[in-house]
């Protein structure tokens, strides 16, 4: 029972069961009651036969007794052996009741008494002595026939009543199952039909974002538990909706702070990296900017000193004075602050240090300082790691640009030191040894002539020395004035152009920064040298100068449509061409000097740049492979 009340299957099944069951009660009974009836019609037929069949003796033994013959008599015998077959028959007994207290069976007995006690001597009487006595014939005939009337009266009364009984059990089985189909409609209508309407809006509705809706059902069904179930879902649904929400929202707040971030990071690198040496002009707005957008502050940044180990603070943002150690007192980047905090103050605040390097190396530290009762999230810890990373990389390049700097400066002076050395130094020092010559003839009272031919070397010496100096002046003067070798080269072509009043071309490919300082002023003297003898010597009227990089080699061409050499050997006491021999035996290259087709001379010196240098030649193995493959 109490499953039937919890469960709605139950109760469905329940309902077709038991209209199941009443219909097969219905068909067995209607089936017992229709096998009870069969045989009723034939027994009333064989019933009705039998008041023929005593009319018919009555009237066989009245011609008997007009004319006593065999035929009459036999007759008389065939019609008494039929009315007893008959009336032992199996389709009249068949269809009395065995029960000895039932009227038809009484009546049954009676006729058979009647017959076997009254009719059935009479008959034998009269056809033994050929005499039929009317009257007493006559009443035993009217009362058997009575009871005869009377049995199937009775016989048709029975069959009536099953017809009766069968009539009203199928009318009770249908109200039976009437009433179990409306109650089981009524049940499904009030605990189905409707639980399931109020499913199917809770369900329209929670997917319309709207989880406000309760089923209210009650009762321990399923559809009743699935509707308790559903509002459970439904409230925590809703619940957990406006917290994805609140979630959504903050996670949208924290993008955007997050992407205003990050643009603050981009536009300050412009600044950080643009060149100048200052970091608090450069990174002081953004580091404000920054703890103003992530709601956090004071940020100091403190980088260790390369040379003592020791930390020396740069620059703080919300900062009440300038840090112990600043160099531009004019500069009040990290001064600007509506409402400074002390960073001593840590009572009502917690401080991350973050690390500033690149690599292995430890550049400083970042502190950041935010509300004890906020912990930084790790968007924003990465936020922080990317701005220490990017000062890192700010402070590497600012200390790598200083050291390449101080590297140029020195290699600038030791250029120059060189160039001293190889031209003007040595002519010095030729000339120095001419006047101890020329000091040594006059102690010697040497002839005017002897001195007068020092005085010409001394003469030619100070010519050279001046030439060479003004050469050395011209290339510094163009190498600091046009950044790069190109540049330099350009006005140089530019310049014995309007010397020569011919046309000098360059052709210029090579990669940038290819060359270093040193190299890039050989290649210049070189192609100023050469381009000094076209001008004094070649009578040129058309000179080219290209410089190319090929297969991880310089080359350097000086051309001219000048008279050209006597042969293609330089003169073996010719100054400049020694010079450029040198310069080319420096730069571990090859200078070669030659008479062009056209006409003219061509100049060519071919040298592997340092840089060039550095690159590793894998080995060749295409051979290998082919021969393998064959």
């Amino acid at each position: 029972m109490k499953l039937l009340q919890r469960s709605l299957v139950a109760r469905i099944v329940a309902s077709l069961l038991a209209i199941s069951a009443m219909a097969l009660i219905s068909i067995v009974v209607t089936m017992a009651v229709a096998g009870g009836s069969r045989g009723d019609a034939a027994a009333i037929n064989v019933a009705g036969s039998l008041r023929m069949n005593t009319y018919q003796i009555v009237a066989a033994l009245q011609r008997y007794e007009r004319i006593p013959s065999l035929e009459h008599r036999a007759e008389v015998h065939v019609l008494k052996r039929r009315f007893e077959e008959r009336l032992d028959s199996e389709e009249l007994t068949g269809a009395i009741p065995v029960s000895e207290a039932h009227e038809l069976r009484r009546q049954y007995r009676l006729i058979l008494g009647r017959w076997h006690n009254e009719l059935a001597p009479q008959v034998s009487e009269a056809v033994a002595s050929q005499y039929v006595r009317i009257e007493p014939l006559n009443r035993t005939l009217d009362g058997l026939v009575g009871d005869i009337d009377t049995m199937v009266k009775q016989l048709e009364q029975n069959t009536e009543a099953k017809i009766r009984l069968l009539s009203a059990l199928q009318i009770l089985f249908l109200g039976l199952t009437a009433v179990v189909v409306a109650i089981a409609l009524y049940d499904i209508r009030h605990n189905l039909v409707a639980p399931l309407r109020q499913l199917m809006v809770l369900a329209r509705e929670a997917a319309r974002r709207n989880f406000s809706l309760r089923t209210q059902l009650k009762g321990s069904d399923e559809l009743a538990m699935l509707g308790k179930t559903f509002d459970t879902m439904s409230e925590e649904l809703g619940t957990s909706y406006a917290e994805l929400e609140a979630r959504i929202k903050r996670k949208t707040r924290e993008l955007e702070r997050s992407s205003q971030v990050m643009q603050v990071l981009h536009d300050g690198s412009r600044s950080l990296y643009g060149g100048g040496n200052d970091l608090c002009t450069s990174a002081a707005p953004m580091l404000r900017r920054v703890a103003e957008l992530l709601d956090i502050g004071p940020i100091r940044l403190s980088l260790n000193d390369p040379h003592d180990d020791r930390q020396v603070p740069i620059l703080a943002t919300h900062a009440a004075r300038r840090p112990d150690y600043c160099r531009d007192h004019d500069c009040h980047a990290c001064l600007i602050s509506p409402q400074p905090i002390r960073l001593s103050d840590t009572e009502d605040g917690d401080c991350v240090l973050l690390p500033v390097s690149v690599g292995d190396e430890m550049l400083g530290t970042l502190e950041v300082w935010h509300p004890k009762d906020e912990r930084l999230s790790d968007g924003v810890r990465r936020l922080l790691n990317a701005l220490a990373d990017q000062l890192a990389t700010a402070v590497y390049l600012q200390r790598r640009i200083e050291e390449e700097q101080q590297v140029s400066l020195m290699s600038e002076r030791t250029i120059i030191a060189r160039e001293l050395h190889d031209s003007l130094a040595q002519s010095l020092s030729y000339l120095k040894m001419q006047v101890a010559r020329l000091e040594r003839m006059q102690a010697k009272d040497a002839p005017k002539e002897m001195q007068a031919a020092v005085f010409d070397e001394l003469r030619t010496g100070l010519n050279s020395a001046y030439r060479q100096l003004r050469e050395l002046l011209t290339t510094f003067r163009l190498k600091l004035e046009g950044p790069g070798l190109q540049s330099a080269l350009q006005q140089t072509t530019a310049e014995f152009a309007e010397r020569m009043g011919a046309p000098v071309e360059l052709h210029f490919d090579v990669p940038p920064h290819l060359l270093n300082p040193n190299e890039e002023i050989h290649v210049l003297q070189i192609a100023r040298e050469a381009l000094s003898n076209t001008h004094k010597h070649a009578q040129a009227h058309w000179a080219a100068v290209t410089v190319k990089f090929h297969e991880a080699r310089i080359m350097l061409r000086i051309e001219d449509d000048g008279v050209g050499l006597e042969n293609d050997d330089s003169p073996p006491m010719h100054y400049g061409l020694v010079i450029m021999r040198d310069r080319a035996h420096t730069l571990s290259g090859e200078l070669k000097l030659s008479n062009r087709t056209e006409g003219g001379t061509c100049v060519e010196v071919v040298f592997t740049p340092q840089t060039a240098r550095l690159i590793t030649r894998q080995p060749a193995i295409e051979p290998t492979l082919h021969d393998q493959g064959n």
